[in-house]
């Protein structure tokens, strides 16, 4: 099921996505892909108005890549939330046209969860930044390893 990682200037900025029902991390490179940072948590609101954002973050923040967080077992197989995940990614993709790779998301919330514990913020203060952190930790990741990719959708290769 896994497809290569798609072909992709070797500039400019990635954005990686902690896919959520609700919300939606986002945290975002450099155009040189040197830092990451976690950009903003966006909250759902219906077809229409999610597909205008992530149309507008692409084309302002010239996105070349998303990378979406892929939620898998310990044992590396794959859940409804996968499927879930996957789906959003096709949709991303149909929506933006910006070339979507999938990247196991194991531990980023609890990486995330423990890092905004050890910064001592109020639990409303840690609950606002986690998902733009998870997506933060998530990219960070890619970044070191995007061969551990797990399939990409770009133009007609799904």
């Amino acid at each position: 099921m896994s497809n290569p990682l798609p072909s992709i200037p070797e500039k400019g900025r990635i954005a990686a996505v902690d896919y959520g029902t609700v919300r939606i991390g986002v945290a975002i490179t450099d155009p040189e892909r040197i830092l990451c940072s976690p950009l903003e948590n966006y909250n759902r609101r219906s077809p229409s108005k999610d597909a205008q954002y992530f149309r507008e973050l692409a084309e302002l923040e010239r996105i070349v890549l998303f990378v979406v967080g892929l939620p898998v077992h310990m044992s590396g197989d794959e859940s409804q939330k996968s499927y879930e995940a996957r789906q959003f990614g096709k949709w991303l993709f149909e929506t933006t046209n910006v070339p979507v790779t999938f990247y196991d998301e194991r531990f980023t919330t609890s990486m995330a969860k423990d890092l905004l514990q050890e910064a001592g913020l109020t639990k409303k203060r840690r609950k606002a930044r986690l998902d733009m952190l998870s997506a933060q930790i998530l990219l960070t990741a890619f970044l070191e390893n995007p061969d551990r990719s797990l399939g990409s959708i770009a133009g007609l290769e799904d």
